[in-house]
C-alpha cells in the first residue's frame, strides 16, 4: 500500500452520532442531504424506522440492493419525492419515467448506446478533447496560472464533446450558456423543498425555485430550436448526421414499432444534455482533485498516458489504461454522481431480515454504500488499488453502483467511462493541476454530487 493513499482521506461529512430531529433533518436535506447519515448507517446493513413522513428503510446490504434493483424490481417504483424534484426540469424522460412507459423508452434508446455505437464516438471525443487542450494551453500561455475552475472547465469540455458526438450539428447555443443554465438548474430546482418533503401539490409554489423557472423556459426554447433545425434539415433533403439526435428522431420501440412521443423525445434531449454532461464533468473534476492530493498516483497516471495515448487506436484506449481507469473508479466510489437513490415499495417485502411495509420509502445511497464499514477496508481513504487486478473482481457487483444497478442502470455508462478516460489521458499528458491554495473542498448534493463553490486549481504544463 502506498503512503499517499493511506494518508489521504478526501473530504466528506462526518457521520453523526445521533439522528437529527425533524427540523434538523429538514434543514440538512435542503442544505446537503449527504449530511444526514449517522454512524449506525455506515455500520448496519439495513435500517428500518418510522418518521413523520412515513416508514423509511435505508439499505446498504449488497443482497438487499440487488433485491430492490434487480430480483424484485417490479415491487419498487420511483418514489414521489424524487419525481417532484426531477420532473420540473427533466420532464418524463428515461430518468423519470416508470413502468411500461419507461420500458418503451428504454427499448427505443437501447440501440443508441451499444458498445459498437459508443466505440464509434471515440474519435469525435478525442477531437473535442484536443480542442479543449488547445484552449487551456492558450490560457496557460497568457499567464493564467493563478487558477481555473476545474468544474467549470470540465462542464464546458463535456458539453463540447456532446456537440461532437450526440448533437453533432451543435446545440444552437454557446456551450457556456448551456453550462450556466445547467448550473442554475442544479442550484435551484435541485434543492429539496419542504413542500416536496410534505408531499404537497405541485400547484403550491416552491419559492426557492423561482430562479429556476427562467432556466426551464430557456431549456425548452433551446431544445425546440435543436429539434426544429434537425427536422428542417431532414425535410429539405439534407444529409443529417447519424448522431444521437437523428437516432432519437428515428427511434422506434422494437416491440410496437411506434416512434417516441414528442414530449418524451424532448424530455430525453434535456436529460442527455443536462444530466448526461453534468455527471461526467463532476467525475472528472473529482478525479483531478484526488490526483492533485496523491502525487504517486498522479505520476502513475501520467506515465500511463504518455505511454498509451499514441500507442494504439483511440477506441481501445480505455482497455489499455488500467491505472487511469482504477483512479476514475475510485473517484466514482468516493463521489458517486447520484449520491442517493430512492424507491417506494408497492407491496410488503423482506430485505436483510427486516420487514418492509407496503408504501415504505426505500433509500439506497451509493455515497453511503461505497463508504460502508462492513464492505470496504479503510473506506474513507483514496486507494485506487481496490480496482486493480484481482482486487476488482472481489468487489460485489451491488456494493459498487456509481451508475445505478439492474434494469435502470445508466444507459450512458459506457459512453461516460470512455469519454472520461479519453479526457484524462489527453489532459494529464500535457498539464499538471493542483488545488488552489487555501480552498476548502466540500462535496454537496444538488441532484448530483458537486464540489461546493467549484474546484479552483492551478494549471501548468508538464
Amino acid at each position: 500500500m502506498n503512503a499517499d493513499a493511506i494518508a489521504f482521506r478526501p473530504p466528506a461529512p462526518l457521520p453523526r452520532e445521533k439522528p437529527l430531529g425533524v427540523l434538523g433533518r429538514i434543514a440538512a436535506l435542503r442544505r446537503n442531504p449527504i449530511e444526514i447519515w449517522t454512524r449506525a448507517h455506515y455500520e448496519r446493513p439495513v435500517m428500518v424506522g418510522r418518521t413523520i413522513f412515513g416508514h423509511r428503510a435505508v439499505v446498504s446490504d449488497p443482497a438487499g440492493v440487488r433485491r430492490v434493483f434487480l430480483d424484485n424490481v417490479a415491487n419498487y417504483r420511483k418514489d414521489d419525492l424524487q419525481l417532484r424534484v426531477l420532473r420540473p426540469g427533466l420532464g418524463n424522460g428515461l430518468l423519470t419515467a416508470d413502468g411500461e412507459e419507461w420500458r418503451a423508452q428504454r427499448r427505443s434508446l437501447a440501440s443508441l448506446f451499444t458498445p459498437r455505437q459508443v466505440t464509434a464516438f471515440a474519435d469525435a471525443m478525442a477531437e473535442a478533447t484536443r480542442a479543449g487542450v488547445e484552449r487551456l494551453s492558450a490560457l496557460e500561455s497568457q499567464g493564467i496560472d493563478q487558477g481555473i475552475d476545474m468544474s467549470h472547465e470540465m462542464a464546458r469540455l463535456t458539453l463540447e464533446i456532446l456537440e461532437h458526438t450526440l448533437f453533432s450539428s451543435g446545440l444552437g447555443r454557446n456551450a457556456g450558456e448551456f453550462q450556466q443554465a445547467v448550473t442554475r438548474y442544479f442550484d435551484t430546482i435541485g434543492r429539496v423543498d419542504l413542500f416536496d418533503l410534505m408531499g404537497l401539490s405541485q400547484f403550491l409554489p416552491r419559492f426557492g425555485r423561482r430562479k429556476g423557472r427562467a432556466t426551464l423556459e430557456w431549456f425548452g426554447n433551446a431544445v425546440e430550436d435543436i429539434v426544429g433545425a434537425r427536422r428542417k434539415l431532414i425535410a429539405d433533403g439534407g444529409s443529417a448526421p447519424r448522431d444521437l439526435l437523428t437516432l432519437l428522431l428515428e427511434a422506434q420501440d422494437p416491440e410496437t414499432g411506434r416512434g417516441m412521443p414528442e414530449e418524451d423525445l424532448r424530455a430525453n434531449i434535456v436529460t442527455f444534455i443536462g444530466a448526461g454532461h453534468e455527471t461526467t464533468a463532476n467525475a472528472l473534476t473529482w478525479t483531478f482533485y484526488l490526483l492533485s492530493q496523491a502525487s504517486d498516483w498522479r505520476a502513475r497516471v501520467e506515465a500511463e498516458s504518455d505511454a498509451q495515448l499514441s500507442a494504439g487506436p483511440i477506441d481501445t484506449l480505455a482497455d489499455r489504461m488500467p491505472v487511469t481507469k482504477a483512479v476514475l473508479e475510485e473517484a466514482l466510489r468516493l463521489y458517486p454522481p447520484a449520491a442517493i437513490l430512492t424507491r417506494t415499495s408497492i407491496n410488503a417485502d423482506e430485505i436483510g431480515g427486516k420487514h418492509i411495509r407496503a408504501g415504505t420509502l426505500v433509500t439506497v445511497s451509493p455515497f453511503l454504500l461505497h463508504r460502508h464499514r462492513t464492505l470496504w477496508e479503510r473506506p474513507d481513504e483514496f486507494d485506487p488499488n481496490r480496482f486493480l487486478g484481482a482486487n476488482r473482481d472481489r468487489i460485489d457487483r451491488f456494493a459498487y453502483i456509481p451508475f445505478g444497478a439492474g434494469p435502470r442502470v445508466c444507459i450512458g455508462m459506457g459512453f461516460a467511462l470512455q469519454e472520461a478516460i479519453i479526457v484524462l489521458a489527453h489532459l494529464v499528458s500535457v498539464f499538471r493541476f493542483d488545488l488552489a491554495a487555501g480552498h476548502v473542498v466540500r462535496p454537496v448534493q444538488r441532484i448530483t454530487l458537486r464540489p461546493q463553490g467549484g474546484m479552483p486549481m492551478t494549471m501548468r504544463k508538464r
